[in-house]
């Protein structure tokens, strides 16, 4: 096992460049499966959430070729599709979220496919039924193997039809979408999530020769076609990880250039930072924040406390709640963070009270933050990432810290984030990877 040893405390300085988007790769890479045409992908974050999903396309017996760290070429051409009926499939299917994403395409475009019962983050129930609903609207026929924990789908006749998804998810759409395209008919998807991501894919799938209109919005239409050809996509920079370096920078009062950030794509992301006291300002398209002593917490209008709350696409993302609390135990001023989405996604913030954090944990979803106004330094501590966000988080909150601090289960943030030591130490972090036994605490 590897741990991550920090020794925190330091200002950072320097430019720092974004990874790309781990949540629209796994969508990206997934689409290559519609067409038997070369598809060329660039910016792929190279993380091994995405790794594996390029592995399992290989084992399928898509042509990949890397062309550089970031860019590859796919050719799906030759699909043994029964190997998703193998134990190694089920091995590496089961224990990788975005295994989830090849059955749209797989249905659309060879009417069958298996999926093994999906593994991944420990953050409460992450429901499939949104994706397994809207494939059986468009005809697809589900049946469960308890033994083999396998689901097998026969989409034989996929017709187009009006889906009102029961969540705006982003997976659950995106998947929809791919069967869809290569669906007869029309088919059209209300309470579709509009996240940049899936806009990516949409626009990605209309240079395929995709009919998808209302992209952006909530309620796309979809035209089928009987082919599609190949593209050039590039994916776009992770806004998680640009929140993060916002964050960090705030924390530990470091002078910071996150460069092109693809501005216009990242939503109501910035406007939260600003309303926790952080400033900085955008440069051509870069974010520059400069080194600034103390951060004040707005209120609202009428005096009351403020309050962070996710909500989907356009809202804030749920992913970037665990770094806006980190980033408020050093502000001045109290917030409310308020986690909807996910249950068990605050269960960190002991770690953070352990480090002298002042937090009040309401509920499973709540939690009050009482910024200190950075009066003293939060002390560092020997503790273990739960899950890749939090995870950051942890990391942030070690930087800032007084003293050495080792982070745990580091696997967790790696799946999400790519060299991420190498990375820090550009900009001045102490930080090292180390190999431990296991836990010490």
């Amino acid at each position: 096992m590897n741990a991550f040893e920090i020794i925190g405390g330091k200002k950072l300085k320097g430019e720092i460049q974004p990874q790309g988007a781990k949540n629209e790769a796994l969508q990206i890479i997934a689409a290559v499966l519609l067409t038997d045409q070369k598809i060329t992908i660039s910016n792929i974050p190279d993380i091994k959430d995405v790794n594996k999903l390029i592995e399992l396309l290989g084992d399928m017996g898509v042509s990949i070729e890397r062309l550089s760290k970031d860019t590859y070429t796919f050719e799906a051409k030759n699909i043994n599709l029964d190997f998703f009926l193998s134990e190694s499939f089920k091995a590496k299917g089961g224990g990788l979220r975005g295994s989830i994403m090849i059955v749209g395409p797989l249905l659309g475009r060879f009417g069958t496919a298996a999926i093994p019962k999906p593994g991944g983050d420990k953050i409460g129930r992450r429901r499939l039924d949104t994706h397994f609903l809207g494939f059986e609207k468009l005809g697809a026929k589900f049946v469960y193997d308890t033994k083999k924990e396998f689901f097998n789908v026969d989409a034989t006749n996929l017709k187009g039809a009006y889906i009102l998804l029961d969540e705006a998810s982003v997976t659950g759409t995106a998947n929809i979408v791919m069967a869809a395209v290569l669906a007869k008919g029309t088919t059209t998807i209300y309470n579709a999530a509009c996240e940049p991501y899936l806009q990516q894919l949409c626009k990605m799938l209309n240079r395929m020769g995709a009919k998808i209109t209302g992209v952006g919005s909530n309620l796309l239409t979809i035209e089928g076609v009987t082919k599609l050809g190949g593209t050039e996509h590039r994916m776009l920079p992770d806004m998680i990880e640009i929140g993060s370096f916002i964050g960090l920078a705030a924390m530990t009062e470091s002078e910071i250039t996150i460069k092109n950030v693809c501005y216009a794509e990242l939503g109501v992301i910035p406007d939260v930072f600003k309303k926790l006291g952080i400033k900085f300002e955008l440069r051509g398209d870069d974010i520059y924040i400069p080194s600034q002593k103390n951060y004040v917490i707005e209120s609202f209008i009428d005096g009351s406390m403020l309050t962070v709350a996710d909500a989907p696409w356009p809202g804030f993302t749920p992913d970037l709640l665990s770094i806006v609390l980190v980033v408020a135990t050093q502000a001045k001023g109290n917030v409310l963070i308020h986690q909807k989405m996910f249950e068990s996604r605050l269960f960190f913030v002991d770690k953070l009270i352990d480090m002298g954090a002042q937090i009040i944990l309401c509920d499973p979803h709540r939690a009050t933050v009482n910024g200190i106004n950075k009066q003293y330094k939060l002390r560092g501590i020997s503790m273990t990432s739960p899950d890749i966000r939090a995870g950051v988080s942890l990391l942030i909150a070690a930087l800032s810290a007084e003293g050495k601090s080792t982070i745990f289960n580091i696997e967790q943030i790696e799946r999400g984030y790519q060299d991420i030591d190498i990375r820090l130490r550009a900009l001045g972090a102490q930080i090292k990877r180390v190999e431990v036994s296991g836990p010490g605490h």
